[in-house]
């Protein structure tokens, strides 16, 4: 597993980050700046509603239209004339009304004005819309219809056909009803019927009323335009349908409303162009101002919020471009702007043709409470703040004014004051921060090279090959070196004494061990009498013991040096592991014939680099080692399984378990923890760590554990 290294460099990098709580702290200021410009926003997007509302305060001529004193607004009875950009050419086709059908009401079942069958929707519906363009109101149908009946031609009656019902109140309050009913597709004008409700006589053919009646292959579409001055705010249409040619009775009527009855008729919001004329002036105010009425229906509106920044900033000077501008506009701001957020050339507006306001603030207003709101575009480019008022008639509120602009204007005077901030700033946290990284980088730079003189001159197996030079530098790192280079040179005088030592003991020791052994012999070879003989032939087989075991000590003591011989005189060859298991545990079977032995390859092929025989030697170690600690008659078991890119080598055996401290160190010298040793037997500690030698030789890892079930003990050799 890696390790992340915490340097000096990376340290001394950390602490200078502190450095950046300066820019932080500018940051945050500049931040809490913008707040306070957002309340003053806030403050006097408040009072530009407050003033435009009393303006519109107790002027009752402003909101004459009936349906501004409805108590509800019914949709699709009580009709809205969206503002039209360009006029209406009356063709039929209803081209002209794309950008606005998105706008316009399905009529159908549930206006069923008057019905004499079953109603059947491909009989007919109709989608409706009126919509406003100067003096005039114009309204759209695409009806459907399954059979479209004209009206004939020699016949006076208007009614025994398909045709268009409208009915209005005149500015003087009187009921007109009027209708469209043409023998054939082309341009229509209206009838004006009898005052009596229920007859359809035409009186006289009202010429300003126009439009176009075209057959489509669903039905027709009818387009018309009458001026405004016939006309109150309240108005109903409705479609009749007529299907059988011979009787000629009307089937179905649909509309917004009965025009037959002129209390039931519905409204027509017109956007007021009064409003619109006090609203004019606001258009230098750099905010969009909107007028509703009480069912928050639009009356009016001026400006645009694409424009309504809130600040205007004055332009920069781009006549003439210095150097330090260039950089600023090709190094500095891009970077800037990774965390400033520029505002938006464009976004979308959701309210750019809307009819109809809603929002908090709004319904606050309504109730008499001026409030004020923040909101995201749909898009989430822009913030819009919108500040409500309401307007007063005889203390009633009868309508509000809505104030909005967008904090483009402080967004864009927050990133000019930031950039200012920055680039003092970040001068000052680059030079310190260069700084403390090259004084770091000089100090990580001696200490590495202190490390790797030490590593060289010690190699992986603790032997101490030279020392390392001193260092003449008066600090603490020239000081380091200097004791590292006293210390590794009396450990390398103490290691010659160590690697010495063996041998010096063996050579001291063989001497009086063969002394002692010759003399036994020339005693065992003497004769005796046969009183003596007995108690002679026990001191001599005591003394061989001891001489036996002396032998073995001295054979154990000398082993480690010459296999660490064996290894720096091996040659490396290629051998295949599954073979030398196969060969090894034959061989354990016949020396340990009270054992038995399990030897589970998986069908592994590995072919190591190394020595065979030092590999088998290290079988050896590690099986005498389970042999002897696993009871007579249990399994042994010796496995290969792969994991990943590593294959593992397991000895496993029944038998006493490990403390649980002595897991690491039973792989160093002399370490042993046997709870008893029998007479006969000598155990200096070293067979484990043998193993361990030939594994490292192998690159291998090697580590000892109690298995899981916790029925004895694993010994893991990782390949």
């Amino acid at each position: 597993m890696l390790r992340f290294r915490f340097g000096i460099r990376l340290k001394l990098l950390l602490l200078s980050l502190f450095l950046f709580a300066i820019p932080w702290l500018g940051y945050q200021y500049v931040w809490e700046l913008e707040s306070y410009l957002r309340t003053g926003q806030e403050q006097t997007m408040e009072g530009t509603a407050r003033a435009v509302a009393t303006a519109l305060h107790e002027r009752p001529s402003l909101f004459d239209s009936q349906s501004s004193y409805l108590q509800d607004v019914k949709p699709g009875t009580d009709l809205y004339a969206h503002k039209i950009i360009d006029p209406i050419r009356l063709d039929g086709q209803l081209d002209d009304w794309a950008d606005y059908r998105h706008l316009s009401l399905r009529y159908g079942e549930m206006e069923l004005i008057e019905q004499s069958e079953f109603y059947d929707s491909q009989s007919l519906q109709f989608e409706h819309m009126v919509g406003q363009y100067a003096q005039y109101l114009y309204a759209m149908f695409e009806v459907t219809d399954d059979n479209l009946v004209y009206r004939p031609s020699n016949s006076l009656r208007v009614d025994r056909n398909d045709y268009l019902l409208i009915a209005v109140t005149n500015a003087q309050g009187e009921f007109r009803r009027y209708i469209v009913a043409p023998q054939s597709s082309g341009w229509v004008n209206a009838y004006l019927l009898d005052e009596n409700p229920e007859s359809y006589r035409p009186v006289s053919l009202e010429r300003a009323i126009q439009g176009n009646w075209a057959a489509t292959e669903n039905g027709y579409n009818i387009e018309l335009r009458f001026p405004l001055e016939i006309m109150s705010s309240k108005i109903a249409f409705a479609i009749a349908d007529v299907d059988d040619l011979e009787q000629r009775i009307r089937k179905y009527m649909i509309g917004t409303a009965n025009p037959n009855q002129s209390d039931a008729l519905g409204t027509v919001l017109v956007p007021s162009p009064e409003i619109e004329k006090i609203l004019k002036g606001l258009k230098y105010s750099n905010a969009r101002v909107w007028v509703v009425d009480k069912h928050m229906r639009v009356l009016a509106r001026s400006g645009s919020i694409q424009a309504a920044t809130g600040v205007r900033m004055a332009p920069q000077n781009r006549s003439r471009e210095t150097l330090w501008q260039r950089i600023e506009q090709d190094w500095l701001f891009p970077l800037y702007y990774r965390i400033l957020t520029q505002p938006p050339a464009d976004f979308v507006d959701e309210l750019e043709n809307a009819f109809a306001l809603k929002g908090q603030e709004l319904a606050n207003a309504l109730s008499g409470d001026a409030s004020s709101q923040w909101r995201l575009t749909p898009d989430n480019k822009a913030v819009v703040l919108s500040a409500a008022h309401p307007i007063f008639i005889d203390e009633q509120v009868m309508g509000a004014v809505v104030v909005e602009q967008t904090t483009h204007g402080i967004r864009t005077l927050r990133n000019r004051a930031l950039e200012q901030l920055f680039h003092v700033i970040i001068a000052v946290v680059l030079l310190g921060t260069s700084a403390l990284f090259l004084f770091a980088s000089r100090i990580s730079f001696r200490i590495r090279k202190l490390r790797n003189e030490t590593e060289s001159a010690i190699d992986e197996h603790g032997k101490i090959l030279g020392n390392i030079p001193r260092s003449e530098t008066k600090d603490e790192i020239g000081d380091l070196s200097r004791t590292f280079h006293s210390v590794l040179d009396k450990l390398q005088q103490y290691n010659g004494y160590l690697e010495n030592m063996s041998s010096r003991l063996s050579h001291e020791l063989r001497t009086p061990v063969a002394i002692v052994k010759s003399s036994l012999e020339n005693l065992s070879m003497e004769e005796a009498s046969d009183n003596d003989k007995d108690a002679k032939k026990e001191y001599i087989e005591r003394a061989q013991s001891g001489i036996h075991r002396l032998s073995k000590i001295l054979s154990s003591m000398s082993e480690a040096t010459r296999l660490e011989q064996a290894i720096q005189s091996s040659d490396k060859e290629a051998f295949d592991l599954q073979e030398l298991l196969n060969g090894c545990t034959q061989g354990y079977r016949a020396v340990y014939p009270n054992h038995h032995f399990k030897l589970d390859t998986q069908g592994l092929t590995k072919r190591l680099e190394g020595s065979p025989e030092l590999f088998a030697q290290m079988l050896d170690k590690i099986v005498a080692n389970a042999v002897e600690f696993s009871p007579q008659g249990e399994t042994i078991d010796i496995g290969l399984s792969s994991e990943g890119a590593q294959i593992k080598l397991r000895i496993a055996n029944k038998g006493i378990l490990l403390p649980d401290d002595m897991h690491q160190q039973l792989l160093d010298s002399m370490i042993s923890v046997r709870p008893h040793q029998q007479d006969d037997q000598t155990h200096l500690g070293l067979g484990l760590y043998i193993a361990k030698m030939i594994a490292e030789y192998h690159k291998a890892q090697i580590s000892i554990q109690n298995q899981q079930d916790l029925s004895g003990v694993q010994v893991s050799v990782t390949l």
